[in-house]
């Protein structure tokens, strides 16, 4: 956190640089927006807007914080082909040298409506979230940040947008916006321009849709994908990712949404990620996602998770991330809570309770992610705090050097710190209350229509000691400060378990290489590489970084013989009698032979029983709804 005077100075600066809110002003009228989609299989979108307008010096902005993504993502420089037009003239216009996401314009005396004419390229680089890769030929993202201007000094909320699309012929689509009129220019229903962004679409030619809950609140799954034998979610996964929308509600008690859309692209050279929207969630994976069981078995947490940042996101939102435009910088200091208690309650206790990945399964993910933590050097010198509070940039991070760097371990650790506070509530209530208590506190209320409650960290700790009396105000500051350099495993123990390592495979570790194409030995040598042998990381004081390699670096050879994942896995196991590895390095073009001490064999982890104490975390994992 900034020292006071700095804060004074901070918010100073942020007054100054941002455009000014006129909240006592109407905008002239609705936003014209219409989007044409039809050549979206080349990467191209054309868009055209009719503004009404009052003559005099004019400001516009594209869009520069996208909610749900933490940092100043929007792809200004995917944005071309821009023409500014009035009563059919030309009018000039020049971009802000300092904001460069700002264009400034005079608009004529007598002109009414400004008219804009703009093209988005997709790009084609597949990292940057939703302003990455995001269309095949048979498929497409639509996410209307990316299409459009609109006038500064008003609060989104008060900006209205009638959107129209126009989509390839044949092709269906998803989104959470009500269409008032589908033909071929589909028609949605007006809406402030904070839910036209909050409101992606889905489009391709293959397309499936699944109802998981016909009665109020509804909610489905539109699913777009590059083949249609990719649409093969099995009816066993279904019947989960319905009890997955049961088990929410049991845990909130309310719901914040009329309807709610599940939309899943399944493709190769797309963006991978999941974004959070209110009544939707964008979730983009690779082809095979649904159809190949092990994927499908371990890593079906990606929609729990996004689905819980209906509640725990949109609807009780950080003050520090409640922005009245997207202009204004979101400030990222309670991720622990944002993302932090997400990924627990999202991808660990929903995706557990719904069936949608295993007891068993569970464990093996909290191992890894536990496993993760303890050999994080990077711990030792930055907080936790530090990995929100620069968020920011930790999100667009390499991979190189990420264990000296530290990543966004808000995540990972989030969950561990929220079980342990789960296990703390039911040990001093006597298993009277627990975590989901606090859900239905700090979440519940009366089900609706989207709204956005916003909270501090002296509420989070206010609802906390309300649901059972404890000091948790500290407890978050140490641990959110802390500079240990071991992970903080005191929920796994209270849980009933321990973190164990053994040389047989963890489920999650293997199933993630193998879609990522690499080989994970960090707990081990202290190494993860890639399919090719090119090394990602390093980990600090471990035989690989003892024998000097380094990211970037390439291992030719394993033991004299050519570099292959297998071929590395023998020799970590044969060095428990060989006493060390043999690898011949590429670095720089220069080769070199380095030796590895080493004699502990193959190393995974694991969760392993604890019998002498109450097995907490199953009960916190049963499912509740069935």
């Amino acid at each position: 956190m900034l020292a006071l005077g700095h804060r004074r100075n901070f918010f100073l600066f942020f007054a100054l640089s941002c455009p000014l809110i006129l909240r006592g002003q109407n905008p002239p009228g609705p936003i014209a927006l219409t989007v044409d989609a039809t050549e979206i299989n080349r990467q191209l979108l054309h868009a055209q807007l009719s503004l009404p307008v009052n003559p005099g010096p004019l400001t516009l902005a594209y869009p520069k914080w996208i909610p749900g993504e933490h940092a100043p993502t929007g792809p200004i420089d995917s944005l071309v082909g821009l023409k500014l037009s009035a009563s059919g003239q030309s009018l000039a216009w020049h971009r802000d040298p300092v904001e460069l996401y700002l264009i400034h314009c005079d608009v004529p005396t007598g002109v009414a409506q400004l008219d804009i004419s703009l093209d988005y390229v997709v790009p084609m680089e597949t990292e940057g979230y939703s302003g990455g890769r995001s269309s095949t030929a048979l498929l497409g993202l639509i996410n209307w940040n990316q299409v459009l201007l609109y006038p500064t000094g008003f609060s989104t909320d008060n900006l209205i947008v009638e959107a129209k699309l126009r989509l390839p012929e044949g092709w269906q689509f998803g989104t959470a916006l009500s269409v008032a009129e589908r033909g071929q220019m589909i028609h949605f229903e007006p809406v402030s321009l904070t839910t036209l962004v909050d409101s992606p679409v889905i489009t391709g030619k293959y397309y499936r849709n699944i109802k998981l809950a016909e009665s109020a609140p509804t909610s489905e799954m539109d699913i777009v994908a590059d083949s249609s034998r990719a649409l093969a979610l099995p009816e066993e996964k279904i019947t989960q990712y319905r009890a997955l929308v049961a088990e929410a509600a049991a845990l909130f008690g309310a719901s914040h949404y009329l309807h709610y859309h599940f939309l899943v692209a399944l493709a190769e050279n797309i963006f991978h990620d999941g974004i959070e929207h209110h009544e939707s969630s964008l979730n983009t994976v690779t082809e095979n996602a649904f159809t190949d069981k092990d994927l499908l078995a371990v890593e079906s947490d990606l929609l729990p998770h996004e689905f819980v940042h209906s509640w725990n996101g949109k609807y009780r939102r950080p003050a520090s991330l409640t922005t009245s435009d997207f202009q204004k910088p979101m400030l990222d200091d309670m991720l622990w809570v944002y993302e932090g208690l997400t990924e627990y309650l999202g991808s660990c206790v929903l995706t557990a309770r719904s069936g949608l990945r295993s007891g068993d399964l569970t464990r093996e993910w909290l191992a890894e992610q536990s496993s993760q933590l303890e050999h994080r050097s990077g711990r030792t010198w930055r907080s936790l705090q530090d990995t929100a509070d620069y968020a920011s940039r930790l999100y667009g991070a390499p991979r190189e050097w990420g264990d000296r760097r530290r990543d966004v371990d808000f995540y990972p650790e989030g969950v561990l710190l929220w079980l342990e506070a789960d296990t703390i509530i039911r040990q001093q209530t006597h298993d009277s209350k627990s975590l989901d208590d606090f859900c239905h506190l700090f979440h519940g209320g009366q089900t609706g229509a989207p709204t956005v409650k916003t909270y501090t960290f002296d509420e989070v700790v206010t609802d906390l000691n309300q649901v059972c009396p404890f000091d948790w105000r500290s407890f978050w500051r140490q641990r959110l400060n802390s500079l240990s350099p071991h992970a903080p495993l005191a929920g796994i123990e209270a849980g009933g378990w321990k973190l164990a390592y053994t040389d047989q495979p963890n489920e999650v570790v293997k199933t993630r290489d193998k879609r990522e194409k690499q080989t994970d030995e960090r707990y081990s040598i202290g190494l993860i590489v890639k399919e090719d042998g090119t090394v990602i990381d390093v980990l600090a004081g471990t035989p690989a970084d003892i024998a000097k390699l380094a990211p970037g670096m390439k291992i030719v050879a394993v033991n004299s013989r050519t570099y292959n994942s297998e071929r590395l896995e023998e020799a970590i196991k044969d060095s428990v009698h060989a006493g060390g590895v043999d690898l011949l390095v590429n670095s720089s073009d220069y080769f070199e032979i380095s030796r590895l001490t080493y004699a502990g064999g193959l190393r995974f982890p694991h969760l392993e029983r604890d019998p002498a104490k109450p097995d907490l975390l199953s009960e916190i994992l049963k499912a509740r709804a069935r």
